[in-house]
């Protein structure tokens, strides 16, 4: 261990025959030489940059940042400096630190390929693939040689190779890697996807994609019962049927017997072709719902109208995953609905319940706004419209625009032990439209604009949470990994959310903003996911409990 004292004070100019014997020295790893003749030699930079390298090289690490550091403050431009106090960090396993060291050196000389490369590496060995491929592929890096599949698939080799957008043997792109991956996820199969470098001799690397795919029911005999039965307390059953002919042909049914909202539901969508780029899809819903619009879930309520609905939709969709960037949507909907047994109320207008036949064209965009990777924080926005007609006496023409963004951060350097992620949506509704079309802000089976203190039930049936034309809805959460063995997985964190929804009809909506707070905790069993939500009212002061098979309040 070097004393203080013995430190160079880095405040005199070395003679230039003393600066060319330490760099000999270096050159000759004559490390204990060095450091024998930088204390005697006189004090400048050149002395402390050798004299640093030399104590790191004997392991006197803390001594070692000492002299850099001092030689650093006496030359604050020479690259040399930090990327050498950014070795000694990342001896010490003091990443961050190593990282801002190496960004100082960029910052100083952006074309030195030795500090890209050591930051990539650092990233690398820290699991942030995404950041270490955008440092290493300013330098030409990483050269893949070849692309392993651990375990091989089921799938169709051709169309899983077609959702590969880099190729063996290059150089592995950043933007070719999140293609794969936003390709790979819309296949629908595999509940785990992910790409990892393994390195490889003559500094090159082996690409794996570890996966784990669902086929026919599920992934295995256990897996294909919890995704079957999850719905059975809520009188439900989900059967699905995966990949089918080993083309990613998913088909998704959902047959719902609950008296007051009884459901069947089936989708079908695979991909155009040979082309996972392209996905089209058809799904039919028939619903049968009985309807109670009320002031409150719980409590006293006033009661506002009531009724039966009847729905039946098929919805056609043609959906471009153009790249990591940027994919879109186009599509169809021909609908039906009769609203029965009807129970007038303030919230029910003739033009609510107009009955008969509607057109819909849908489209959608979404699309990457930022990605940076070395903070692990990413921004996505996307929007939609839907314009309508609805064939009834009088007729109705409406459009609908909805927007949103999300932004996901991990403020951890490795690991993903904690997240905070938001999302932020707006809709808006130009015309008049049948009340199926309005929105709500509430957590229900068959909702996703979730306000997790307001149920959007009672009893049972529906329109026991705020409903209407135009909505802003806010959701803030922080999520813990509290376990997780692999077969089972535990996350909890609490959140908050806020919004507001509003009508041209008085009754419906919400007079003023809406805030609430609790706890979500997701299960996950097999990859099939439960999620419990406690929330309360911050302004009524209203509790609720609500358990379901989804995500809950997802990213």
């Amino acid at each position: 261990m070097v004393c203080l004292s013995a430190l160079p004070s880095c405040s005199q100019k070395t003679q230039p025959s003393d600066s060319a014997t330490l760099k000999q020295l270096a050159d000759q790893q004559q490390w204990q030489q060095i450091v024998q003749r930088a204390r005697l030699a006189p004090a400048s930079p050149d002395t402390c940059f050798y004299y640093g390298i030399a104590l790191a090289q004997l392991g006197h690490l803390d001594a070692a940042h000492a002299a850099l550091l001092a030689g650093s403050r006496q030359q604050p431009r020479d690259p040399r400096f930090p990327e050498e106090l950014a070795g000694v960090a990342f001896r010490q396993k003091k990443y961050r630190q190593a990282i801002s060291y190496l960004d100082r050196a960029l910052t100083l000389n952006p074309r030195d390929s030795y500090a890209q490369d050591f930051l990539g590496t650092i990233y690398f060995v820290n699991g942030n693939l995404e950041a270490a491929l955008k440092h290493w592929n300013r330098i030409a890096k990483p050269q893949v040689a070849g692309v392993s599949l651990e375990p091989r698939p089921q799938l169709d080799p051709e169309l899983l190779d077609r959702s590969f957008a880099f190729s063996p043997a290059s150089t592995l792109r950043l933007p070719k890697l999140l293609t794969s991956q936003s390709r790979v996820d819309d296949l629908g199969i595999f509940p785990v996807a992910r790409f990892e470098l393994q390195a490889r001799d003559a500094g090159k690397f082996d690409l794996v994609f570890r996966n784990q795919e669902r086929n026919k029911f599920g992934g295995n005999t256990w897996q294909s019962l919890l995704l079957a039965l999850r719905g059975l307390p809520f009188e439900s059953v989900y059967l699905d049927y995966y990949n089918l002919d080993r083309r990613s042909i998913n088909i998704n049914s959902l047959v719902r017997w609950d008296p007051e909202k009884r459901r069947i539901l089936a989708a079908v969508s695979g991909p155009y072709g040979s082309n996972p780029r392209f996905r089209p899809s058809a799904t039919l819903d028939l619903r049968n719902e009985n309807w109670d619009i009320l002031t409150s879930f719980t409590g006293p309520a006033a009661f506002l109208g009531g009724f039966n609905l009847r729905r039946e939709s098929l919805n056609l969709n043609f959906a471009s995953n153009e790249s990591w960037r940027w994919k879109w949507s186009l599509g169809a909907e021909t609908s039906y609905r009769d609203f029965r047994s009807v129970v007038p109320g303030p919230a029910l207008t003739a033009g609510l319940l107009s009955s008969g036949f509607q057109l819909k064209q849908i489209s959608r965009i979404d699309f990457d706004v930022l990605r940076v990777p070395e903070h692990r924080f990413d921004l996505t926005a996307g929007g939609s419209s839907q314009l309508g007609k609805l064939w009834s006496s009088p007729g109705e023409t409406f459009e609908k625009v909805q927007g949103q963004a999300v932004w996901h951060w991990k403020p951890q350097l490795k690991g993903d032990d904690y997240s905070l992620w938001q999302r932020v949506r707006a809709g808006k509704t130009f015309g008049s439209v049948p009340f199926d079309e309005l929105s709500m802000l509430g957590i229900e089976r068959d909702n996703d604009l979730w306000l997790r203190a307001h149920v959007g039930t009672r009893d049972g049936r529906k329109g026991a949470a705020p409903l209407g034309r135009n909505y802003f809805l806010s959701n803030l959460n922080l999520l813990k990994n509290v376990y997780d063995n692999g077969l089972f997985g535990i996350q909890a964190g609490p959140f908050l959310d806020t919004g507001r929804i509003t009508d041209p009809v008085t009754a419906l909506g919400s007079p003023q903003w809406l805030w609430d707070t609790g706890l979500q905790a997701r299960f996950r069993v097999l990859n099939v996911s439960f999620t419990l939500t406690y929330g309360r009212d911050l302004r009524s002061g209203n509790n609720a409990l609500y358990v379901s098979t989804a995500n809950g309040v997802s990213e």
